[in-house]
């Protein structure tokens, strides 16, 4: 059982993180709401679908640097080296800039032409492209973001991503609401007004950031200074598995999504449902996960391995439990769930009713996967969490999806079922690594 201090010490770090977290689902709930409301919605919903996980693998290499920026800064501050945390997150912030312009231009270049690879329904593809080529403007602010707030979870300063996290998408639903209807005299652009209203709200939210940094992370090193150069290439090899794992893993679900556009547009506008009612349902685990990284990494820089260990099953005890509650709804009552968020035609939403079900029932395995693999890569062990990851998805799930859906023509219920059976497999995989400990001898 959790003594109150630790509870107390687990929840301090990982409420805020959530909170910051409710307001960006609440964001993306609002978000394909209101994408909902437009005429043809279901090619509304696939484009902006498929434009989000796009833009996902196109970013993922550099989003890696905010697991890096946390394992790194988390066991400085744990070797009681604060001056020195926030030199790990100046070297990704410049690496980000150099490199960030560069994807912009090419995701946008190359978009007409892939687009329709994709997904050849042409109301998908007329609402696709542009919705694509101007959120590829937003990368820089994104990548910044996600490697701010790596460094505040490492040094127990998640309030700040919170505070920022809401009044960034607080500005993107004011401006969603704005720019797709055209209220307040603005033109009403529709799908390429979603696309507008995130890259400014990105941007405001990266504007914060830098603000917070200079106030509470200038004693620790922000902005004056970048690490050794061997600490920098240490930086760079922690996170380029992180980055890679995520390359692979936003690959996999944009092959997902292609793998369904095959069985129908209506079935792809299910899925972006889908995935987003999940996301609501693993804030918990990604908040806890990330403080059980902080946790890990703090304890490993005081030479205390057998508490670092300890904290990883406390924290997984604390998301099984959330998890497992907010995933009682979608088992319990699927249909009222949905509908009271989105407007969908009543053939998509008879297609989500079983899946829904499938996810509720699956947050008990995945808040043990998502607690263990960040545990692990808070202690740098990111290089195996890569490989399991991506063998899983791309060797096992992926063709079996393509093999039960396109080939003998199941539909998302027998897609989910595969995707929530893969992902069990990963939480066992990372519960052994976790009690074997192999994790415990990385030195950052």
């Amino acid at each position: 059982m959790l003594n109150r201090p630790r509870t107390r010490r687990i929840l301090t770090l990982a409420l805020p993180v959530i909170g910051g977290m409710v307001s960006q689902n609440i964001l993306n709930l609002v978000d394909t709401a209101m994408v909902s409301r437009l005429p043809h919605s279901d090619a509304a919903l696939a484009a902006v679908g498929y434009g989000g996980f796009v833009l996902f693998v196109a970013q993922a290499l550099i989003l890696g640097f905010a697991t890096g920026v946390q394992a790194t800064a988390s066991r400085r501050k744990g070797q009681g080296r604060l001056t020195e945390t926030a030199y790990f997150l100046n070297a990704a912030l410049i690496i980000i800039v150099c490199v960030a312009p560069l994807l912009s231009l090419l995701v946008r270049h190359v978009t007409p032409a892939l687009y329709p690879w994709i997904n050849d329904d042409s109301d998908v593809v007329a609402l696709g492209v542009p919705y694509l080529q101007i959120r590829a403007l937003g990368i820089i602010f994104v990548s910044m973001n996600f490697s701010f707030r790596g460094y505040w979870n490492a040094i127990d300063l998640t309030r700040l991503y919170m505070t920022t996290l809401v009044a960034m998408h607080a500005l993107n639903i004011f401006l969603n609401y704005v720019l797709i209807f055209g209220h307040f005299g603005a033109p009403a652009l529709g799908v390429q007004g979603a696309a507008i209203a995130s890259v400014a709200a990105l941007g405001f939210g990266t504007l914060l950031y830098l603000v917070f940094g200079l106030r509470y992370a200038r004693e620790f090193g922000f902005l004056r200074a970048l690490p050794p150069r061997a600490d920098v290439l240490r930086l760079v090899r922690l996170s380029l598995p992180s980055g890679i794992q995520q390359l692979f893993f936003a690959g996999g679900f944009l092959a997902m999504f292609w793998i369904i556009g095959r069985i129908g547009t209506a079935e792809v506008a299910g899925a972006n449902v889908l995935i987003n009612m999940t996301l609501i349902a693993f804030l918990p685990g990604m908040g806890l996960g990330l403080a059980a990284a902080t946790l890990v990494g703090q304890a490993l820089g005081r030479g205390d391995a057998e508490d670092a260990a300890r904290w990883g099953w406390d924290v997984v005890r604390l998301a099984v439990v959330a998890m497992g509650l907010l995933g009682l709804p979608m088992v319990l009552m699927p249909a009222t769930l949905v509908s009271a968020i989105y407007k969908l035609e009543p053939e998509t939403l008879a297609l989500i009713l079983w899946p829904l079900r499938l996810i509720g029932i699956s947050m008990l395995w995945e808040a043990v996967s998502t607690v263990l693999q960040n545990a692990l890569l808070g202690a740098g062990d990111a290089r195996r969490v890569m490989l399991v990851a991506i063998t899983n998805q791309w060797l096992l799930f992926l063709p079996l999806a393509y093999l039960a859906g396109p080939v003998l023509g199941g539909g998302l219920t027998v897609i989910w079922g595969l995707q929530v059976g893969y992902r069990a497999i990963q939480a066992l995989v990372f519960s052994a690594f976790w009690t074997r400990r192999r994790w415990a001898r990385i030195e950052l």
